[in-house]
């Protein structure tokens, strides 16, 4: 009851907005000055060819005549009507005037003017045929009018159209004329624009709720609308001036919203709920107006026309009859939907008595017709912006009693759900606890099957090289000691012989001198010489530093020179930069650090490496691949960076690049380890830091700093 005293207050209040919307209106229309606005009472007509225009007996041609209006229905033929300016009342002589047919259908619409005696003194043509250019965006035919001297008072009018001829005369002053020509264009652009305000107002709340309702109504508000300009005559400019599309729009836009009204009144007033026997029958008056308007364009006007008119009758009885139904039965929105259909059909019932002559409306015969469909459509949209409050309260309180549901059942399981969570953390905690522990145990296990089979590798190699590289270095000594004595000796017996040998002798000794090159093959002896003791130097430094690399004989925590194993690692990676890259050192005085050298060196290696490699596969056009590891001492930490000027990496490469089993190389070239074992060796195993700063197309720098000492 509340519910209902509050929609009935609404309806009222919205019923009195509107009063006081078109009372001011209409009082407006009233009050308008109407004194030079004069209306034709005889209309005189004849049927028949232009034989009418020269005959000096016209007048017994023209044996019909009507009062009020013409109303002849479709003619095929084209029509004569004489008027007679002294029938409104006597008009002041040379005064201009404005004669106006209130007919905006017809194709052509000719006014003759003859002189006294008969004769014809000019003619004027006006209408819808694509020849005729307007004067003004007026619909409706006008001629401009003087009661001049030496010409009679009577006008001949020559009418073609494709429409039911239906149309009264008025005449009055030129100015009187414009300013009912300006108000009239006010009104119907003021009309349009309201419904287009809402039929985007509605086209916007369909895409914001998702409702089909809104979507319909919408699409019935545009052709409603274009249907009104199409009788008001202004849809002949939107069309382009096409007079064919114009004639058909009258029908067509009337069918295309009963198109789209008719789904709108289904989910509108519920009719699946409140008539559902009589659903389904809805759609065959849209089938009714598209049979009108294939006969119309066809050609068959009269039919489609009375068609047209039937239709709009079954509409409104149907319409009415499923909302009084719907009210019935306490559907609020069928309350508003009979006030806004009852404007309409107001405004309906006003159009049709002007149309019967019943009423005279002058000018404004479209006002009526036009004020119910915007009327209606303000209503409507009303009722549909209620709906949404309505939906909104159903679903407020079917929101409420889901709540409630919802917090009964929260309560029967809070405490299920609490001791599931306890139970959840306490698992959770433990598999985060065993995974950690399984992937340092894995990262470990690789660690260190990879430093013993490395380290056992290196130390192999060292070995078997060692003996036999020491063998030749310490012969090489000797062996060049020994050669010095055989060459003094020979130079002993070259100056002996020159003395004691014969001729014949010291000739083959020079022969055999000169045939084998003596003085070049005792440079060549000491060249090799040189070479070999070169090559076993730089064998045994290589060995050295792979003892130093391994350091498989150190597996406890000692006191060692970081340089020394920066540069065992860059005597192992030597073949690889030589020519090829640029190496910069810049060792500042640092002192012994307590660490695991083995472990050390392997992240030595594997970083350099890295560099290496980015260096060598992404070169930089126009730049010289450049390597740099700086050393230096601060605050009781050793600082060690490692910087290459090669790509870089992004930052979203450099946020993972100490994840397990990260890479960015190729399937099969990389496992993902290098970095996360470096990771691990300087953070967890020495208590140190490892930083990476990198930028695109700039390089890639990385910060080691280890405490000196591990105990401390």
């Amino acid at each position: 009851m509340k519910n209902f005293n509050s929609y009935f207050k609404n309806t009222i209040l919205v019923f009195l907005l509107l009063l006081v919307l078109i009372l001011p209106s209409v009082y407006f229309l009233g009050m308008l000055n109407r004194e030079d606005d004069l209306g034709f009472k005889n209309y005189s007509y004849y049927l028949g060819g232009d034989e009418i225009i020269d005959n000096q007996n016209s007048q017994q041609l023209i044996n019909s005549s009507v009062s009020g209006g013409i109303d002849l229905g479709v003619l095929d033929e084209d029509v004569y009507v004489k008027l007679d300016l002294n029938d409104p009342g006597k008009l002041i002589k040379d005064s201009l005037y404005v004669l106006e047919i209130s007919n905006p259908s017809f194709r052509e619409v000719e006014l003759y003017r003859f002189t006294k005696d008969g004769r014809l003194a000019f003619s004027q043509i006006q209408g819808t045929s694509d020849i005729i250019t307007k004067l003004l965006t007026t619909p409706n035919p006008f001629f401009e009018v003087k009661n001049e001297a030496g010409l009679g008072s009577e006008i001949l009018l020559r009418i073609n159209s494709k429409v039911p001829i239906q149309f009264e005369a008025t005449i009055s002053r030129y100015s009187s004329f414009i300013k009912n020509y300006s108000l009239r264009l006010i009104i119907i652009s003021v009309y349009f624009g309201i419904m287009m305000a809402l039929f985007l107002y509605n086209l916007i709340l369909y895409f914001s709720v998702k409702d089909r309702v809104y979507l319909f109504y919408c699409f019935y508000i545009l052709f409603i609308a274009l249907a009104q300009l199409s009788l008001s005559g202004y849809s002949y400019f939107l069309l382009q001036k096409n007079v064919f599309l114009y004639e058909v729009s009258i029908i067509g836009f009337t069918t295309l919203s009963s198109i789209f009204v008719i789904p709108f009144i289904q989910l509108f007033l519920k009719t699946d709920v409140y008539v559902p026997k009589y659903e389904k029958y809805l759609y065959l008056i849209p089938v009714l107006y598209v049979i009108a308007l294939i006969f119309r364009i066809l050609g068959m006007v009269e039919i489609s026309y009375s068609m047209t008119d039937l239709n709009g009758l079954i509409l409104a009885i149907c319409f009415f009859t499923i909302g009084i139904i719907a009210a019935k039965k306490g559907y609020r929105s069928a309350y508003f939907f009979l006030l806004a259909w009852s404007f309409l059909l107001i405004g309906l019932i006003l159009y049709v008595l002007h149309n019967q002559m019943v009423i005279d409306l002058g000018p404004y015969a479209n006002a009526p017709l036009l004020a119910g469909t915007a009327i209606e459509a303000l209503l409507l949209s009303f009722a549909l912006a209620d709906k949404i409050n309505i939906l909104k309260s159903e679903k407020e309180t079917e929101q409420h009693d889901k709540l409630e549901a919802v917090k009964e059942n929260e309560r029967l399981v809070k405490e299920q759900n609490i001791y599931l969570e306890d139970m959840v953390k306490s698992r959770t905690e433990e598999l985060e606890l065993t995974l950690k522990n399984l992937q340092n145990t894995q990262t470990q296990l690789v660690n260190q099957e990879k430093m013993a089979s490395l380290g056992q590798l290196t130390a192999g190699i060292a070995h078997e090289i060692n003996n036999p590289i020491n063998f030749v270095s310490s012969n090489i000594s000797p062996l060049k000691r020994d050669l010095k004595d055989i060459l003094e000796l020979m130079d002993v017996y070259r100056e002996k012989g020159k003395l004691e040998f014969s001729k014949e002798s010291k000739e083959e000794i020079d022969e055999m001198e000169e045939e084998i090159e003596f003085d070049y093959l005792l440079e060549e002896v000491e060249q090799l010489l040189n070479g070999m003791e070169d090559g076993a130097k730089r064998t045994v430094e290589i060995v050295r530093g792979l003892k130093i690399f391994s350091r498989v004989d150190e597996q406890d925590v000692k006191e060692v020179d970081l340089r020394e194993g920066l540069d065992s690692t860059l005597i192992l990676l030597n073949s690889t930069m030589t020519g090829i890259i640029k190496l910069t050192k810049n060792y500042e005085d640092i002192p012994m650090v307590e660490c695991l050298a083995g472990k050390i060196n392997q992240v030595f290696m594997n970083i350099i490496s890295n560099a290496i490699q980015a260096l060598l596969d992404y070169p930089i056009e126009g730049r010289e691949p450049e390597l740099t590891i700086n050393t230096s001492f601060k605050e009781e930490m050793v600082l060690i960076e490692i910087k290459d000027n090669g790509v870089g990496m992004p930052s979203k490469v450099k946020e993972k690049i100490f994840e397990p089993f990260f890479t960015t190389k190729a399937v099969g070239k990389g496992t993902g380890l290098g970095l996360s074992i470096v990771y691990t060796i300087i953070v967890e195993n020495h208590k140190g830091t490892i930083k990476v700063d990198s930028e695109p197309g700039v390089g890639t720098v990385f910060y080691i700093a280890l405490p000196v000492n591990q105990k401390g």
